[in-house]
């Protein structure tokens, strides 16, 4: 089992339900998406270029998946983020946008936001007494050779390249898109999801997410409101 602290939005927030369509897969429900009708892309290529986000879930990470180390529980793990989302306030993302990241897109802030690179910080110094050492095949699949020198110290450190000054907020909309498919599926991303980025986005809790095994996919167990919201949910 694996375990993983990510934003989320609500169950039924406008953002969720379109994300879940994207991406063929409700990560609160398990259930399965009936494709949409997608401008410029057929039902196949949309399925192929949501299948690495699709596992996952619609998300942004802040702390990466991990299991837990020998002398924890979930239960531990599930007080102790009650515990920590009552000390967070609840703030806004002012504006979502579509980018590239590489060879993907993803959601990411149009600006950047100071509260969510602190909760992301919190996040990953505070949960990691939780995480249990990564074993050499886990560094392996990061590719630390590709890394940065200060990316290596980070997955050596706290099991993760991208945090603190390498941490980037985004949520994930593709895998790996190459170039000659990148307009069209930019274009595609622009008609389905530009709706519901006009408005700011709330961030109003935490999400705890699991993984059953390698490979399974994620699922929400639990959201826990931030300081200014209600007492924790149960997904």
């Amino acid at each position: 089992m694996r375990y993983a602290l990510y934003f989320a939005p609500p169950l039924n927030d406008p953002l969720t339900r379109i994300a879940t369509n994207w991406l063929g897969r409700n990560a609160f429900t398990d259930e399965t998406m009936e494709a949409p009708a997608i401008t410029g892309l057929n039902d196949a290529e949309v399925a192929f270029h949501t299948a690495a986000p699709r596992r996952y879930g619609f998300h942004g990470t802040l702390k990466a998946p991990f299991e837990l180390s020998k002398d924890t529980s979930e239960a531990d793990l599930v007080a102790a983020i009650t515990a920590f989302s009552t000390t967070v306030p609840a703030f806004e993302i002012p504006r979502l946008v579509i980018r590239r990241i590489g060879p993907f897109f993803a959601l990411v802030p149009k600006e950047p936001v100071a509260e969510l690179a602190e909760l992301a910080g919190r996040a990953v110094r505070e949960f990691d007494r939780f995480r249990a050492p990564l074993s050499e095949a886990e560094v392996e699949r990061r590719a630390p050779q590709n890394l940065t020198p200060a990316q290596l110290a980070n997955l050596q450190r706290w099991g993760y390249p991208y945090v603190f000054e390498e941490f980037r907020f985004h949520m994930t909309l593709t895998g790996p898109v190459n170039a000659g498919d990148a307009v069209r599926v930019k274009r595609a991303l622009h008609a389905f999801f530009d709706p519901v980025l006009s408005e700011p986005v709330e961030v109003r809790n935490i999400a705890l997410f699991t993984e059953a095994e390698r490979g399974a996919p994620f699922r929400v167990h639990s959201l826990f409101p931030l300081s200014a919201g209600e007492r924790r949910r149960s997904a």
